[in-house]
């Protein structure tokens, strides 16, 4: 059983690595590496009980926040198995919850043991109509029982669906300090190609004020959303993990094909244009992902996979020796195909081998959220429904 189980990992891997016919547009594939032992990766569930988790942002005193999709904030007493869940109050009747759209990205700001602040991305509306997309600051108190909102929304204006779909929004710390954030397309044809939307975008920003930094790649814009876009063409980022020495990795949802692994470069265009040039008023999902006959300079994909429908999502850099050999490699959960993929990748940026866990592999169900904690594990959330988990990665 063990033996065919590793070989079927190896085939789905393999198929993940494939390009469609006649697609020259896709990276060539990554080198599979063989499936890992089912006792390299110590998986242990710190809470349940939650819906939908999005994200998690780990906090000074060793508690960590959890954001739930409908509109819920939870606070784990600590990061160990069978950790305590409780409920955080706080105002979510404006977020519109709907489809792929609700409570969704966190970031805990680095200053937090002073300030007590957290950032959180969650869609908009105003009577039961959708507004926007926006980035929210909040402060939460002293006990832990309640978030405040700080100020003005800290970002408002990304473009939202009504029904949700494709509202991306993911924000990570860049080693510079900086904001980054991903965006969806909302499913809408001209979007990503447009430098005036925020939508289809990984945008780069002051964390306390929301303005563009000084050395973004369009600050010469008189449009102020063009001065904070970092990079465009994007069809729906989920994941943004920044590397150890600068680079920053984003993981990128494809139509029925090509899930991305994107190495950002400041200005660049990703290569999704499903207007097909403004020529299509519907949303052309048949268009390449990365469509390089249109946009010869865009950027190819670190790693496409192929005919597999992965739906990658959060995504984060393992760090430390406590690693062993999965030391510096990126952690992308996945959504449809339920498990962990993990790229070793060269200092260049090119993705050099995939691996699946075994212990990964289809046994928690879809997976969400991942962060690379304080104490050096992993943590992913699932995203099943109404019974879902936050589970803590170690290498055995």
């Amino acid at each position: 059983m063990l033996i065919r189980r590793l070989a079927a990992v190896a085939l789905v891997v393999a198929l993940a690595s494939c390009d469609n016919a006649g697609s020259a547009n896709r990276p060539a594939p990554a080198p599979t590496a063989p499936p890992s032992p089912a006792s390299e990766l110590r998986v242990e569930v710190v809470a349940s009980g939650l819906e939908h988790p999005w994200d998690i942002g780990f906090l000074p005193d060793g508690t960590a926040l959890v954001t739930q999709r409908p509109g819920r904030l939870a606070l784990l007493a600590d990061h160990r198995p069978g950790a305590l869940v409780r409920p955080v109050r706080a105002d979510f009747g404006d977020v519109l919850v709907e489809g792929e759209g609700g409570l969704m990205g966190m970031l805990i700001h680095p200053d937090f043991a002073a300030n007590r602040r957290f950032i959180t991305c969650q869609t908009h509306q105003v009577n039961g109509n959708a507004v926007d997309i926006r980035l929210i600051t909040w402060r939460l108190s002293e006990d832990g029982t309640r978030a405040d909102r700080v100020g003005p929304p800290l970002l408002t204006g990304l473009p939202l669906n009504p029904s949700g779909r494709h509202s991306g929004c993911r924000p990570a710390l860049g080693e510079d300090g900086a904001l980054l954030l991903g965006t969806g397309d909302t499913a809408s044809p001209a979007v990503a190609q447009d430098r005036s939307s925020l939508g289809g975008k990984v945008l780069r920003m002051n964390i306390d004020t929301g303005a563009p930094l000084p050395d973004n790649p369009f600050i010469g814009s008189p449009d102020p959303r063009e001065r904070l876009i970092y990079t465009f063409g994007h069809r729906n980022v989920q994941g943004v993990a920044p590397r150890p020495g600068g680079q920053v990795f984003v993981s990128e949802h494809g139509p029925a094909y090509d899930d991305e692994i994107n190495l950002l470069r400041p200005g660049a265009n990703y290569g999704w244009d499903p207007s097909q040039g403004g020529t299509e008023s519907s949303y052309d999902e048949s268009v390449p992902m990365t469509d390089l006959q249109r946009f010869p300079d865009a950027v190819k994909a670190a790693w496409s996979s192929g005919n597999a429908r992965e739906a990658p999502s959060g995504a984060a850099f393992l760090t430390g020796p406590q690693w062993k050999r999965f030391d510096g490699m990126l952690a992308v959960a996945t959504l449809r195909g339920s498990k962990l993929l993990s790229f070793r990748i060269s200092p260049e940026g090119a993705v050099r081998e995939v691996e699946i866990p075994a212990e990964l592999n289809d046994t928690y169900g879809r997976l969400r959220g991942a962060r690379q904690g304080p104490d050096g594990a992993l943590y992913l959330t699932t995203s099943n429904g109404p019974d879902d988990k936050v589970l803590r990665i170690t290498a055995a």
